[in-house]
């Protein structure tokens, strides 16, 4: 997590940077928020990245001696492919027409997001495919 914190941590940096030269080159006020913002997405969780680096035994991947058998270990069980991620997103996409066509989309929409996310919930509980 070493890694992963300081290669965040100068992407914040990076763009601090770039905000105060554009914030003192351009003096747009929008450009430079965005830029800070930018900078602020790299700081927070490469802060925490950090932090926790140093409160936790190092990873085979911080170790520069490392051999590839010490990084290997259980792989894990993985989920079985499924429909309700995609009929989650066709409900998001009929609740962002709703912006376009009218609410009766939205109704729609929460429908099918409710049938997602008890088909999910269905499913996991069972194990497999519904």
């Amino acid at each position: 997590m070493k890694t992963e914190g300081t290669v965040l941590l100068f992407i914040a940096g990076f763009f601090a940077l770039v905000a105060v030269i554009y914030w003192m080159w351009g003096g747009e006020q929008s450009g430079t928020a965005m830029l800070a913002g930018t900078a602020l997405l790299g700081l927070l969780p490469g802060s925490y990245y950090f932090w926790w680096s140093r409160h936790m035994k190092p990873r085979p991947e911080d170790n520069p001696q490392a051999r590839r058998a010490d990084g290997a270990g259980v792989v894990g069980a993985f989920p079985s492919s499924s429909i309700w991620p995609f009929t989650l997103g066709v409900a998001a996409a009929s609740v962002g027409l709703s912006l376009v066509f009218g609410f009766w989309t939205a109704i729609v929409g929460f429908v099918i997001a409710a049938m997602a996310v008890l088909g999910v919930i269905r499913e996991s509980r069972r194990g497999g495919v519904v």
